[in-house]
């Protein structure tokens, strides 16, 4: 009697790719929040001007948030991933290269359209490479390395410019070094089909034949099809909603913390400022460990989905409001850090919901979400800088950011996050070896 040949597990290779550059990623986006006051200084920037750098890297991130999903869809992850990488990582060394305020800009708006692609074509590359059991942890995963690298970079950012002769700009150089290696490293490895990679069995293709229609590329977006659907203009508006709020974590969370404790010790400073994005990991963990829980609680995918992201956000918007009330640090941060933990329910829940509705198109489609998401956090990051500007208050921003939550929530009631709008043709079978 012949045994069973035991799976193969390139998949969590893929995996181990998508996690390891969504860190990168972080890195490199929240770096300038932590350097932001020293920029600032040298360049002699007010908080406003300092909201449009902000703004710049955050609203070309959205704008090019579609055409990144659709090259992934169109020309498969490989060639899409390694180039945006390649892209974003250069201009995040040039980044060290700035001189004023205009080059600055520029060179922070150059920088968003690579970051841009990332998530949607690693979405692409989950919904090909993943069977849907092993999606929701692994984009859990996926988010909690983000999450945690950006609660690290601080910390990080704070040590490397304590090296003789390392200034600011040295460390912007060193992580888009970073970003070149990983591109060579996954040009080399990927796949954009699970049956072309030499590593994969037979036993593993035939747990990936479901999916083996969504490896081809595609033709025109069923963009009416999607846009008569309740569904997306409210996947749409929710994200919106959660990155206003979120986005203040990776931009004006430092500044605060200098303005309201600056008797705090640098390195500490630092490190709390990471606090809110490792609970927010931590969040993402368990939205991973119960999510199978609630669907055998529940019976429903769907109805779980609508209960975490949907209760998430109305907590979150709740806990939102005690740094109005309070004034000692640990409490306020202590309140932040619950708010992103609460707020982290949101995020594997819309990605995953996007890969089920999106299909074949699901790099497109997760990427029209980001899109708006981005749009939200280049509103909040510029009316912060606005609001410091007129009125010196921060209070402000938390209210606003309560509220934008409550209407995340909202959301959630009528949205249906399992339904495919992909009429997909029938699978093909993968082939044995």
């Amino acid at each position: 009697m012949t045994t069973p040949q035991e799976p193969t597990n390139v998949r969590f290779g893929v995996v181990a790719f998508a996690c390891s550059v969504s860190a990168i990623l972080y890195i490199d986006r929240v770096c300038i929040s932590q350097t932001g006051k020293t920029i600032q200084g040298e360049f002699g920037l007010n908080d406003r001007q300092m909201g449009a750098v902000y703004t710049a890297f955050t609203l070309a991130y959205a704008l090019f948030e579609i055409p990144g999903g659709w090259l992934g869809d169109r020309f498969g992850a490989r060639k899409v991933l390694t180039r945006i990488v390649v892209w974003w990582s250069i201009f995040t060394a040039a980044t060290g290269r700035a001189w004023n305020l205009a080059s600055l800009v520029a060179i922070r708006f150059l920088f968003g359209p690579g970051e841009a692609g990332c998530f949607p074509n690693i979405a692409r590359a989950f919904s090909v490479w993943l069977p849907p059991a092993e999606r929701a942890k692994s984009q859990s995963l996926l988010w909690i390395c983000t999450r945690w690298a950006g609660a690290f970079t601080p910390v990080l950012v704070v040590l490397i410019l304590r090296i003789p002769g390392v200034s600011w700009r040295g460390a912007f150089y060193l992580f888009g070094a970073i970003g070149m290696i990983w591109a060579v490293a996954f040009w080399i490895w990927y796949r954009d089909d699970p049956q072309s990679h030499p590593k994969v069995n037979s036993a593993e293709r035939m747990i990936l034949a479901e999916n083996a229609h969504l490896s081809g590329g595609h033709g025109d977006v069923p963009w009416k099809r999607f846009l008569s659907s309740s569904t997306t203009w409210l996947i749409w508006l929710q994200y919106f909603c959660f990155s206003y709020a979120w986005y203040f974590y990776i931009t004006w969370f430092p500044t605060f913390l200098r303005a309201k404790y600056p008797e705090m010790n640098e390195l500490w400073r630092a490190t709390l400022t990471g606090f809110p994005l490792f609970m927010g990991g931590i969040g993402s963990f368990c939205t991973a460990r119960s999510t199978a829980y609630l669907v055998r609680r529940t019976g429903s995918l769907a109805r779980t989905r609508k209960l975490m992201a949907g209760n998430g956000f109305a907590i979150a918007a709740f806990v939102m409001l005690i740094p109005t009330q309070v004034g000692d640090a640990l409490i306020v941060i202590g309140a932040l850090g619950l708010a992103s933990f609460l707020c982290d329910f949101v995020i594997p829940v819309s990605w995953g919901a996007c890969i089920d509705v999106g299909g074949r198109f699901s790099g497109t489609y997760s990427g029209a979400m980001n899109m708006m998401g981005n749009l939200g956090g280049a509103a909040g990051s510029l009316i912060i800088g606005d609001l410091l500007h007129r009125y010196n208050n921060w209070n402000l921003a938390f209210y606003m950011s309560s509220a934008v939550f409550l209407v995340g929530a909202v959301c959630w009631i009528f949205i249906d996050p399992v339904t495919s709008m992909d009429r997909h043709p029938v699978p093909r079978q993968p082939q044995m070896t």
